[in-house]
């Protein structure tokens, strides 16, 4: 039993030891009597004495009040009748429906009987708006109010708007707000037991469909919602691939498999929501072709809907379509083969076929002058076309619009290639293996034809990537310059300079041929340059320079050699041989080849002329060749003829070579003594030459300063008689100075004084004019300025009176207009009453009082009484004559 009465128990716990206890009004306690250990309830407003074997368990407390629209749950609820009444035992203990509940709603305060409590404090009733439910379930067997029985367990809903009631045998799961469905939009639901939905379709449990009418959709107590489904949008550029989950019909009426797949277009519908039994598989955009675009399609759909594994299918624009399911595209939208009169297409087929293509081109081809032959002929060709095998390769020039077919793979766009009359590429034929050179028109290879690249020495194409001058640069090794990559698919080609030779080889024929600059050389498939690896440096080394031209001169080159006298005197010379070729223009065949007999002909040269140097030397004394240097080393080199005369020039039979002279550029001794000795002696006569030079020049030095000496006293003389003539024109000029100088500055004075007595009257005059002329003006000013105050005044005045006159005129007006009003409002016989009132209003009031005459004053006002006296005196006076006569 509880002493509290629930969770608003009483406001002091435990027991009251006061004998008397006061009790509010809805205020009560719990008494127990101690004998029969009882508890009762006593209600206020009450003053409670407590007897001695009683005891109260709490003190007063707040009875429980339920406002409208409220309600609270008692647990072990006491048992009423049917008038609502308490039941109580045979010992008074009352009643209770143990482990039982009690919703009680509005109604009067009511106590907590013992044992009693609050499992539920007050608490509002749920409102359940608009588009909102509870989800109920049945705890007991029950019988609702309508006679609907209610099974343990059974769940149902309680739908808005309203005010839910709550009952003991229903507990509330949970609150379900409907969900809002907007255009393009379903919503998936699931059954979660077998039954009927809102649409009066029997579902089972765990099955799924979509409900998309629009608005808000509140789902059964046995459904449940999985997700929103928002409709795919489909445009002219979008569609839908789909497949099927499961065997189903689809919105448009077909049947579909599981595992099936298609499209949905705007053709279908503008949009679409995937049903519970297809899954999206992805968003397929538009393919868009232009009039200048194609595309080839793998594993095509079919006209039945099933796609043709292994096949292609080629679509050319102007077209837009969507792939289907499994379709793909091979290289993507390609365009348009365009070739122009330059260009064509090497192609292969790649499955047998029938051409009509090259047909139509043949039959372009034919002349003018067989047209209705090539007509004929033209018919008979499409309908036959070209039989093309796998493998076949064929080119189709333009100009054209080409769209390869399916059985036909573009190898390679070809381009003819322009080629100036100095330039070629190397053309090879890939049946037979035949390489040739096309040089000087525009070509295009064909569709058995491909470039060839011709390989060169590695010398060669150095020398030829150098770009160095064969000419300029003989005799400067240092200038590598920027080497290119050449194009080996392009004829070589060298240009020979001016007064040069080129030797090319053909290995295919087997002969040489020798070309003279200026010229350009081109060579052949088979040719090859003929380079020539000359000796250079001082002194000469082998297979220094390489060159591909040989220069035919003149020109020289320089060698250094070591020599020994007859007495044992070694000397080193430094010799330089002018040569030229000796050819003649045109040259045979015979000639250009000697030129080339020969690989390195300036070392052999150089050779064979030290040779005959060192013979002749050896045998003469160092004095003598001091002396005779030039003579001993050209005769040993050029010879004599049979009349013993020196001979002009050195001819080498073998190339042509000619030495035409011999320069000797320095002898140095080699052995340091002789070179100290020779040092020596040339130092000697070189001091006796300076000593001698140098006292020539002193004695001509001496001669020349006497010489200027004299010349400068006389020109001294003649400065100082023309510096004395000077002088006396000076103080000539002075003394002229002077009087003219005087005599200006008086009269200079006299003028300025003239000229200040002059400007300064005139500006006495000037003064008192601009005076004279202030004054006027001022007079002038100030005379305007009073007539313009005079005739503003007036004008202000003039205003003033019109103002004045005006608003008179308009007083007058109104009185007048008012005064007419006034009269007119009135009325003549208004007036006329108004006017005869006051006296005989008079008249009346002195005949009603009896009375011929009266005089009223305040007495504040005086009265003259003898005037008026007389005044009626003389009335009656006048009265009296007046009855006499």
């Amino acid at each position: 039993m509880s002493k509290k009465g629930g969770k608003s128990g009483p406001e002091f716990e435990g027991p009251v030891d006061a004998s008397i206890i006061r009790i509010p009004p809805h205020h009560y306690i719990h008494v127990l009597d101690q004998n029969t250990n009882i508890a009762r309830v006593e209600i206020g407003p009450l003053t409670y004495i407590r007897q001695d074997n009683e005891r109260v368990l709490f003190s007063p407390v707040r009875m429980i009040m339920v406002p409208p629209r409220h309600y609270c749950v008692v647990v072990n609820p006491v048992a009423r009748d049917d008038d609502k009444e308490v039941l109580f035992d045979q010992s008074g203990q009352a009643k209770l429906r143990h482990a039982d509940l009690e919703i009680r709603l509005t109604q009067d305060p009511f106590p907590l009987y013992p044992g009693e409590e609050i499992q539920q404090d007050v608490t509002p009733l749920q409102i359940v708006y608009p588009d909102t439910a509870l989800r109920l379930q049945a705890l007991l067997d029950f019988e609702e109010e309508g006679g609907e029985k209610r099974v343990a367990g059974d769940e149902w809903l309680f739908e808005g708007p309203g005010t839910y009631i709550p009952k003991k045998e229903v507990a509330v799961l949970e609150t379900i707000k409907a969900t809002v469905i907007r255009e393009n939009q379903a919503i998936r639901l699931r059954a979660r037991k077998e039954g009927v939905d809102r649409g009066g379709v029997r579902r089972v449990t765990g099955e799924e469909w979509l409900v998309s009418k629009v608005g808000a959709y509140l789902p059964g107590a046995h459904e449940e919602v999985i997700d929103i489904v928002n409709a795919f949008i489909l445009t002219d550029k979008k569609a839908l691939h789909v497949r099927a989950l499961r065997p189903f019909k689809d919105a448009g009426g077909r049947d579909r498999r599981t595992g099936e797949e298609w499209l949905v277009t705007m053709a279908d519908r503008e949009a679409h929501i995937p049903s519970v039994a297809e899954e999206v598989v992805g968003v397929v955009n538009v393919t868009t072709l232009s009039s200048r675009q194609y595309c080839v399609i793998l594993d095509p759909v079919g006209s039945e809907g099933k796609p043709q594994l292994g096949q292609k299918r080629v679509v050319k624009g102007e077209r837009s379509f969507f792939l289907q399911p499994g379709e793909c595209l091979e290289q993507g939208i390609q365009d348009v083969y365009v070739l122009s009169e330059e260009e064509g297409l090497v192609l292969r087929a790649v499955e047998a076929f029938n051409d009509t293509q090259e047909r139509d081109e043949e039959e372009e081809e034919a002349d003018d002058e067989e047209e209705e032959r090539r007509e004929e002929r033209a018919k008979r060709s499409r309908r036959s076309g070209v039989l093309r095998r796998p493998g076949d390769r064929w080119m189709l020039r333009g100009p054209v619009e080409y769209v390869p077919p399916v059985a036909v793979e573009v190898m390679l766009r070809r381009q003819a290639i322009p080629l100036d009359e100095n330039e070629g590429i190397y053309v090879r034929d890939i049946k037979t293996g035949k390489v040739r050179a096309v040089i000087g028109h525009t070509y295009m290879l064909t569709q058995d034809e491909e470039l060839w690249q011709k390989e060169l020495p590695t010398n060669v194409e150095a020398l030829l990537s150098s770009h160095r001058d064969p000419l300029a640069d003989r005799s400067d090794r240092t200038i590598t310059g920027e080497s290119t990559v050449r194009d080996r698919t392009r004829v070589v080609s060298y240009r020979v300079p001016h007064n040069a030779a080129v030797q090319v080889y053909d290995y295919r024929e087997k002969r040489a041929r020798v070309v003279f600059g200026p010229e350009m050389v081109m060579l052949g498939p088979d040719e090859q340059f003929t380079v020539l690896s000359l000796s250079g440096d001082k002194p000469k080394r082998a297979n220094v320079n390489k060159a591909i031209c040989l220069l035919l001169g003149p020109d020289f080159f320089t060698d250094i050699i070591t020599i020994e006298t007859a007495d044992h005197a070694r000397l080193q010379l430094q010799l330089s041989y002018n040569w030229h070729f000796e050819i003649k223009s045109p040259a045979d065949a015979a000639d250009a080849t000697a030129l080339f007999s020969v690989p390195d002909f300036v070392g052999d040269a150089c050779k064979a002329i030290a040779s005959r140097v060192r013979g002749a030397v050896a045998s003469v004394q160092f004095d003598d060749f001091h002396k005779n240097s030039n003579r001993i080393i050209c005769s040993s080199v050029f010879g004599f003829d049979e009349k013993l005369a020196l001979r002009s020039s050195l001819r080498f039979t073998q190339n042509r070579l000619m030495i035409s002279s011999v320069d000797i550029q320095s002898v140095e001794p080699v052995d340091q003594r002789t070179r100290d000795a020779l040092q020596k002696s040339v130092q000697l006569a070189i001091e006796i030459t300076t000593n001698s030079q140098e006292a020539a020049a002193r004695h001509e030095a001496e001669r020349l300063e006497q010489e200027a000496r004299g010349k400068m006293e006389r020109q001294r003389i003649t400065d100082q008689a023309e510096a004395e003539k000077a002088r006396k024109e000076l103080l000539e000029l002075e003394a002229l100075s002077l009087a003219v100088e005087s005599t200006g500055t008086a009269k200079a004075e006299a003028q300025s004084q003239a000229e200040a007595a002059r400007i300064q009257g005139e500006a006495a005059v000037n003064e008192a004019q601009l005076k004279a002329e202030a004054q006027r003006i001022e007079a002038e000013a100030e005379l305007q300025r009073l007539a313009k105050a005079r005739e503003q005044e007036l004008n202000y005045k003039k205003e003033m009176d019109n103002l004045e006159v005006e608003k008179q005129k308009r007083l007058v007006h109104i009185e007048t207009e008012r005064f007419s009003q006034l009269v007119q409002n009135l009325g003549s016989d208004t007036l006329k009453e108004m006017a005869r009132a006051g006296p005989e209003l008079q008249v009346k009031m002195l005949q009603a009082l009896g009375l011929k005459s009266t005089l009223i004053t305040d007495g504040s006002c005086p009265i003259n009484l003898f005037t008026t006296a007389n005044g009626l005196l003389g009335a009656l006076q006048g009265q009296g004559q007046g009855q006499g006569q």
